[in-house]
């Protein structure tokens, strides 16, 4: 799971809070919001951006925006200052040493466009982080080269894994990359690897590890504050109606365009969520969680690469936490659990969802490189889980695009009956600048679907369940597997992709997008982490050669 972009909502109004928090919502964003604090206090949150609030009366007294500004520690903090006026009260702002300036009231997308932008501008130290990190870690792999050289006479050639966590994550992260040394002096066609590797399943789920999982997932799901902002515009209109009456003609035009303004919100907001509720309730049981399980082969041998394991059938591991894995043995092949999401597109029982979910290499460098050492992946199974179905449907690959990161599976079975096909539009007026987006999909996969479901029921699939496949089976056993969705907006039109604001994670690869017709724009593909959590969506267009 990618780390969320920081927002720290400093002294806000109480009129401005809601609308900050709507125009932000859906984002992939962590906001805090506090009042009165010290630059100390403020750097102990770590945020990115700084929003914060001055009226005309008060501008003067932020003198902790300088401070900050002054500080040597916070150089890469942007800072995004409302104000209550016009050109003076901005310009003062800026003074100040504000990186950008929204006069109250604001539109919600140009608000966030705002925020995007500090993000963007600190590109530059990001990328000089992620060097110095590539740096390190391209020393460590020598050190693991070096290492793994001077053990390469070994008779009895292995594969050591350090530790393998037997994670349920929904996308293929790989923390290290891996070395393989071929032993051209053995008699026997044997392999030898060392590698790091996160979130990899060996097919043996622990109980600790699940339950911690869901929680964590549990913690970091956000209710949407649509609810809450409907019902903050709707407060406003009230008051601003009281103040109209009681104020007669005085102030009276400022009071009509304050009221056209917080009427036109809310119409559009419960406009958008009338038609989220149309596409979720006629399109959302066709939309299904994809499970695929990878494997690994000896490129030289050709056999299975299994984990080694006790009389018990216990995976030994040795006193440094790394798990031995093996070609030779009766141990349990070593398992990549990957969840991503597909969506009916034809009678004939076709998915169509992104090349990455189906072949989860590739396009992964981490993977890449440990493939090209001395190791095959693939995909032993393909099962599509529909909402409201008790048990999966096998799958498998159909088609894979040469030009986008598009594929389509075809269902081995019929889908269930309660599934509608959803209508692609693949016209460019179709995906609209500013217009709004619903996408469904399953972030964090079945870890997302653990925390929706509570508690109780986590500890009962832990208790019952030795493996993902049996996690997803009881899941949709229990008809717990239902998509998630968000809402949000289309930042910007390209030629191959769909930039848009509505959030997900791992997971939500391959999920529909959504226009305001309920017609199918684009197939999520990839998080902008750098880009305010914005997504990009592949056009449908791209689909059509995979259709005919």
């Amino acid at each position: 799971m990618l780390k969320a972009m920081r927002i720290l909502l400093l002294n806000l109004g109480m009129d401005s809070t809601p609308e900050v928090k709507h125009a932000l919502s859906g984002q992939g964003y962590e906001i805090t919001a506090d009042r009165n604090l010290t630059v100390g206090e403020i750097l102990a949150f770590s945020p990115e951006v700084l929003v914060t609030e001055a009226t005309p009366s008060d501008l003067s007294c932020c003198g902790v925006i300088s401070q900050i500004k002054a500080s040597p520690d916070v150089q890469t903090l942007k800072i995004v200052m409302i104000v209550h006026g016009g050109a003076l009260e901005r310009a003062r702002a800026l003074d100040l040493g504000a990186d950008d300036v929204v006069t109250f009231p604001f539109e919600p997308l140009e608000f966030a466009a705002k925020i995007r932008t500090q993000f963007r501008e600190r590109q530059p130290e990001l990328e000089l982080e992620a060097k110095l990190k590539d740096a390190l870690q391209r020393e460590h792999l020598a050190e693991v080269a070096v290492e793994a050289l001077s053990g390469g006479t070994n008779a009895k050639r292995r594969v050591w894994l350090i530790p393998a966590i037997f994670g349920l994550s929904a996308a293929v992260v790989l923390a290290a990359l891996a070395t393989v040394i071929s032993n051209r002096h053995s008699r026997k066609d044997t392999l030898q690897l060392k590698a790091e590797v996160a979130r990899l399943n060996g097919g043996i789920l622990q109980q600790g590890e699940l339950l911690r999982r869901a929680e964590q997932a549990r913690a970091s799901l956000t209710a949407s504050d649509a609810s809450e902002t409907r019902e903050s515009l709707k407060a406003q209109t009230k008051e601003i109606r009281k103040k109209m009456a009681a104020d007669g003609d005085t102030d009276g035009e400022s009071l009509k365009k304050q009221l056209q303004e917080t009427q036109s919100r809310l119409n559009r907001l419960e406009s958008e969520g009338r038609v989220a509720e149309t596409i979720v309730h006629t399109y959302g049981p066709s939309v299904c969680l994809l499970h695929v399980v990878v494997e690994f082969r000896d490129k030289d041998s050709g056999q299975v690469i299994r984990m080694s394991t006790d009389a018990t059938g216990k995976p030994l591991v040795d006193d440094k936490g790394m798990v031995s894995l093996e070609t030779e043995g009766t141990g349990p092949p070593l398992q990549l659990d990957v969840f991503g999401t597909g969506f009916l597109i034809a009678h004939d029982g076709r998915l169509l969802t992104n090349h990455h979910v189906v072949e989860p290499w590739w396009g992964d460098e981490g993977l890449k490189q440990l493939l090209d050492k001395g190791a095959i992946a693939f995909a032993l199974s393909y099962t599509a889980y529909f909402p409201a179905s008790s048990q999966g449907i096998p799958a498998k690959v159909e088609r894979i695009s040469t030009q986008a990161d598009l594929a389509t599976l075809k269902l081995l079975a019929p889908a269930p009956p309660h599934t509608a096909l959803l209508e692609l539009d693949d016209r460019s007026e179709a995906s609209v600048t500013g217009d709004p987006v619903v996408l469904i999909g399953y972030p964090t996969g079945i870890d997302g679907i653990l925390a929706r479901a509570g508690t109780d029921v986590t500890r009962e699939v832990a208790e019952n369940a030795h493996g993902v496949t049996q996690v997803v089976s009881q899941l949709a056993a229990q008809h717990l597997v239902r998509p998630t969705t968000t809402q949000g907006h289309i930042g910007d039109v390209l030629k191959d992709k769909i930039v848009y604001d509505a959030a997900t994670t791992s997971g939500g690869s391959g999920g529909p997008l959504f226009n305001r017709n309920g017609k199918v724009i684009g197939v999520n593909f990839a998080i902008l982490s750098d880009f305010g959590g914005s997504n990009l969506a592949v056009p449908v267009r791209y689909a059509d050669v995979l259709m005919k």
